[in-house]
């Protein structure tokens, strides 16, 4: 039976996965990579890191499962988006830091371009917003502020790419320099109409076109490899696809009306709105879902900066507990969070209030507030979020979503999803396999492969969905979110004045 290696690098590690034509996960390994906080709000990734992570994830994947060796067909990669990396042309080594989507420090510089009245342009090309979650703000600040990067940048002897084409660099060592097209999508610099890069978009961020990859569909072949030597034969490298749309891929939300959300350190709200781009003027973003046969499928994404990531954060930096675990126990001890509202505005808010000056704050604590509360309260503003961008995107759409697919590690915590399906009063489907994205790669590759010879192949695929059915009545769901709204608010006060 065909087998993938798919490769998932996400915001907090590398994995490597085994998976069959049927969509069955055969085996699986992974590796953390550091995050680096250079200074408030700056995010980084050491590159060099998480190309040696995958090199190891790897290893141990083949030596769990070398039985399976005489069935790889190919490898597929899904990745983190928005994250960008310099790195060397000869040699494909990092020449900086990856700066990571989470980071903003380029804040300043999109405030200049939105006062100069940039932001429709930007927006008319790319469906999306002027924002330091996007690439090629990050790339203007380096520009900007490291000289000799710049010059390398300029004469041609250093490549910028996102992270699913600087692993093909370094997988095909330096054969091809090639990203897929919904990577690409996300870093202002690709006009999603037109399926290329923008030379005019190019030139505002002070990025030449010759640094930048060759854009390539999904399915499409990006060279061969063997894993620096780890494989005895070069495999294909096909199913190159960003981590949230892969997972609406996997989800196979191919109609328009169909919608996913993937719940990860941040969350992606993904409604397919089909072979028309559509832009909204009410901080939706339109996205490229993917290209096929030189078709493409759009869809109305709504970004969640800070989701699981808060949890992390109330065991990483307040020390709250040692183990998420533990955190989500004790929540569980709670009917609700006592009026505590914990709004994670931690590198700003995105949909639908993109303010990215906003900071977290906890509101409505009381004498008898204690750690549980405010955990509940993080558990609880996962929710509250997507709920605010389903509203948003629900109004631009004029699509109704009754039932939402979901997936990601946070699927796993019950109390979660039926507090989710409860407050955005959908029917919530949670699909059982727990990496979407890399099934979304492999079924991607599959299809490059000619394994699937149609959508209609993949959706006669079986896979099990747990349905958490909303249970709260309307007037209790009213109250709650009345609470968090409130809490919003005082927040963005806190940006205007």
């Amino acid at each position: 039976m065909p087998t993938v290696i798919a490769i998932d690098q996400s915001t907090s590690a590398t994995k490597a996965l085994l998976i069959d034509e049927k969509g069955q996960c055969l085996g699986r390994a992974s590796r953390i990579h550091q995050q680096i906080y250079p200074e408030p709000g700056w995010v980084e990734h050491d590159a060099e890191e998480i190309w040696q992570n995958l090199l190891a994830a790897v290893k141990e994947l083949l030596s769990e499962n070398a039985n399976f060796i005489g069935e790889l067909s190919a490898i597929s990669i899904t990745n983190q988006r928005e994250t960008i990396v310099v790195f060397d042309k000869a040699t494909g080594l990092p020449l900086h830091n990856a700066i990571v989507w989470q980071c903003r420090r380029s804040e300043t510089l999109c405030a200049e371009h939105s006062a100069s009245g940039f932001e429709e342009f930007i927006h008319s090309r790319t469906g999306l917003k002027l924002d330091p979650y996007f690439s090629a703000s990050k790339l203007q600040w380096l520009v900007r502020n490291e000289p000799a990067l710049n010059d390398r940048i300029q004469n041609g002897s250093a490549l910028v790419g996102t992270i699913d084409a600087y692993l093909i660099y370094r997988l095909t060592k330096g054969k091809v320099f090639a990203s897929d097209s919904t990577n690409a999508s996300r870093t202002l610099l690709f006009d999603i109409t037109n399926l290329q890069w923008d030379k005019e978009l190019c030139a505002f961020w002070q990025i030449p076109l010759q640094a930048l990859p060759e854009v390539r569909e999904s399915s499409a072949e990006f060279g061969t490899s063997d894993i620096d030597g780890i494989l005895g034969e070069a495999l294909p490298i096909t199913g190159v696809i960003g981590d949230s749309q892969a997972s609406l891929f996997a989800q196979r939300c191919y109609k328009a009306g169909t919608a996913k959300v993937t719940f990860g350190t941040g969350s992606s709200v993904l409604l397919n709105i089909g072979e028309q781009a559509q832009l909204s003027n009410k901080g939706v973003l339109s996205a490229l879902a993917w290209v096929l046969n030189g078709v493409p499928t759009y869809a109305f994404e709504g970004i969640i900066i800070n989701s699981a990531a808060t949890l992390n954060w109330l065991q990483n930096q307040l020390g709250l507990v040692s183990d998420i675990n533990e955190l989500i126990a004790f929540t569980a001890e709670l009917e609700n969070s006592g009026g505590v509202y914990l709004v994670p505005a931690f590198s700003g808010l995105g949909l639908p209030h993109w303010q990215a000056s906003a900071r977290a704050a906890i509101v409505g604590l009381s004498g008898h507030s204690d750690k549980r509360h405010i955990a509940r309260a993080a558990l609880e503003s996962i929710a509250y979020q997507l709920k605010d961008a389903l509203e948003a995107m629900q109004q631009e759409s004029g699509v109704k979503v009754s039932s939402l697919l979901a997936d990601g590690g946070p699927t796993k915590n019950a109390l979660l999803m039926q507090f989710t399906a409860d407050i955005t009063q959908s029917q919530l489907k949670v699909s059982t396999a727990t990496d979407c994205s890399a099934l979304g790669a492999a079924m991607m590759g599959f299809f490059g492969l000619g394994v699937y010879s149609s959508l209609d192949s993949i959706n006669s695929l079986q896979f099990e969905e747990q349905l958490y059915p909303p249970v709260m009545p309307p007037n209790e769901v009213s109250k709650f979110h009345t609470g968090w709204q409130t809490a919003v608010k005082q927040v963005l006060a806190g940006v205007h004045n």
